[in-house]
């Protein structure tokens, strides 16, 4: 298949799917072969490389009730070989709809649910103990299957308080994994303090082919303490989108399996060796597709990531 902008992708797969059908499309995405797996340290665990996330179009999705779309989204990243579900109860209806959804499908248990707590707010406040817990409860009954599988201590938020509560329910075996999430980098100081002294299974950053600060520390820090890297925002929201607008991709990129742009830039980060899961959200099914497809074939060696950088770092910001 000739090289595609999302553009072309989406107009293709439109006008085709009423003559080819989902399941058509679902062998384009599939045809490289096996998924690909990164790996949970603490356990050994193998995770599909990419997933989906449930901020953005997908919570606005949910805000509005289109159910249906959500069901249809989360099987297409189950049937495209996906398991890694991440959420958290402040995307609006994310979580609920999410799992109400993943319930009615009676899926529970293929999908990796990775959801966050957070009372605390912002601005460094404490977190009430008791609000924590029945955040939690609320969390796990709309999964409706204990243990969950990942809760992590979203952006950091009164940590000494909430990643205590967090230790506390998977010493009760009510979670798998425990982590701690931070997008912001006025953070990474403290965060690179956590990694070193905390005992944690995951660490949910943002990564991208522009945006690579975490490898200056963070990154090397959870790989020599065997600690599972979970990516957002690896399309840098709509910055990247917008910095190949109207390009094609790049026919060297073939070489590692690379269709699309979607697939260049989730490969990039599924491809650094401290990465075990890049979860980028939408809200469509062939947007879910493409990026599963990226999932498939081979990863690009560190050439050919340079090669990806120089590429990306070249064109217009």
């Amino acid at each position: 298949m000739p090289m595609l902008t999302r553009r072309e992708y989406l107009k293709l797969t439109a006008g085709a799917a009423g003559a080819l059908g989902f399941q058509s499309r679902l062998s384009w995405a599939q045809e490289d072969g096996p998924i690909l797996t990164g790996t949970i340290p603490s356990s050994g665990e193998q995770l599909p490389m990419v997933g989906l996330g449930s901020s953005a179009t997908f919570r606005r999705l949910a805000d509005a009730g289109e159910t249906t779309a959500i069901r249809e989204v989360i099987q297409a990243l189950l049937d495209g070989g996906g398991t890694v579900f991440d959420t958290a109860p402040s995307y609006g209806s994310a979580e609920a709809v999410a799992g109400k959804v993943v319930n009615e499908l009676k899926v529970e248990d293929r999908v990796f649910w990775a959801t966050k707590l957070n009372v605390a707010g912002r601005g460094g406040a404490r977190a009430d103990p008791e609000k924590a817990w029945a955040q939690l409860e609320t969390s796990i009954t709309r999964l409706g299957r204990e243990p969950v599988d990942l809760i992590q201590v979203h952006n950091l938020a009164d940590m000494p308080t909430q990643f205590k509560i967090l230790q506390e329910l998977k010493a009760r075996e009510r979670v798998r994994y425990i982590g701690v999430t931070s997008t912001f980098k006025p953070q990474y100081d403290a965060l690179e303090t956590i990694l070193t002294k905390e005992p944690l299974d995951f660490v949910g950053i943002d990564y991208a082919v522009d945006n690579r600060d975490a490898e200056n520390k963070l990154l090397p820090i959870a790989r020599e303490r065997g600690i599972a890297v979970m990516v957002y925002l690896p399309f840098g929201r709509t910055r990247l989108w917008q910095r190949v607008a109207n390009r094609t991709v790049p026919e060297w990129a073939a070489e590692f399996g690379v269709r699309t742009w979607a697939q260049f830039f989730l490969k990039f980060a599924a491809s650094h060796p401290a990465i075990t899961v890049v979860t980028p959200a939408t809200s469509k099914v062939t947007h879910m597709l493409d990026n599963m497809a990226a999932a498939r074939g081979r990863l690009p060696d560190e050439a050919e990531r340079q090669r990806m950088v120089a590429y990306v770092d070249a064109l217009p910001a």
